[in-house]
């Protein structure tokens, strides 16, 4: 199982770097699906993993659609789901152990969450007030939703629901997302129950969360396992939702097409995601 990082091949000021995927590490595609990472990323983040930096994905994405990006990095951690789980043995990871299928060693996974008893009620609450309104909860990998998610994703497995009790799994959900119209956007505010966080992602979706789960906080948990000062990592996003985590780190980089609030808080910017920004940085800055 992965441990603390050596640093003794790396004598620089870095020893981890963190990435978003979708935005920032992929290249943009027509669809959901089709977002990619090139060969010129991947070669340049193997490099650096030789000379002993190391290397973590943290995105909003779940294991479904987050796994296959992080099999072909030299991951030392996946921060999925904005850091309601957090894989620190990727190697012996796959499909089955990371949703619950079946059982992972003590260390091996970090969930935080919430019962998915209480994510009904809320639901609940949510369509009292704003019926019609597009919601779901997310649990090992399934959604369950009111409406057809293949508006959105063309690969999840979603399950309908209405919420009611018995309707969903005992378990330890991970989110609930919501995607609300303009006017429903006003109203949904004061309705999200205080023990609750919001992040909205991609300017659409929001996503509700345990107040630990979150990429900031998924941040300091990895560092600390890891044996790598806060300082000594350098974060990549382009979205609001990766603010703290980059304000985190000793060193939040923006790439180019990032979100003009993600711009004015970085402390540097690199090219865009379809300019490999991310690789470019990495080859200018590290070894």
């Amino acid at each position: 199982m992965t441990g603390r990082l050596d640093d003794g091949r790396n004598s620089g000021r870095f020893r981890l770097v963190v990435t978003d995927l979708d935005g920032t590490l992929l290249h943009d595609g027509e669809t959901f699906e089709q977002r990619s990472i090139t060969d010129r990323a991947v070669a340049t983040i193997e490099r650096m993993h030789d000379h002993g930096i190391g290397f973590a994905i943290a995105t909003a994405r779940p294991v479904s659609t987050g796994l296959a990006f992080a099999d072909r990095l030299p991951v030392d951690a996946v921060i999925y789901l904005n850091g309601a789980l957090i894989d620190f043995d990727p190697s012996h990871s796959d499909f089955d152990l990371l949703t619950g299928r079946r059982p992972a060693a003590d260390g091996h996974l970090v969930k935080i969450g919430f019962p998915s008893a209480r994510a009904c009620e809320v639901c609940r609450d949510f369509l009292r007030e704003l019926p019609g309104l597009k919601v779901g909860i997310v649990m090992d990998d399934v959604r369950y939703t009111n409406f057809d998610v293949s508006v959105y994703w063309k690969t999840q497995t979603w399950r309908y629901t209405d919420f009611s009790d018995g309707d969903i799994p005992d378990g330890v959900a991970d989110k609930i997302t919501v995607f609300p119209d303009e006017e429903q956007w006003k109203q949904l505010g004061p309705l999200v129950p205080d023990d609750f966080d919001v992040h909205v992602s991609e300017g659409t979706m929001w996503m509700l969360m345990s107040p630990d789960a979150n990429k900031a906080h998924a941040l300091r948990i990895v560092c600390d396992r890891l044996g790598v000062p806060l300082e000594q990592a350098v974060t990549f996003g382009d979205d609001v939702i990766d603010i703290a985590m980059m304000e985190e780190s000793g060193l939040g980089v923006a790439v180019a097409n990032a979100n003009p609030k993600v711009l004015d808080i970085a402390d540097a910017v690199c090219p865009s995601n379809n300019e490999d920004g991310v690789a470019q940085w990495i080859e200018t800055n590290l070894p």
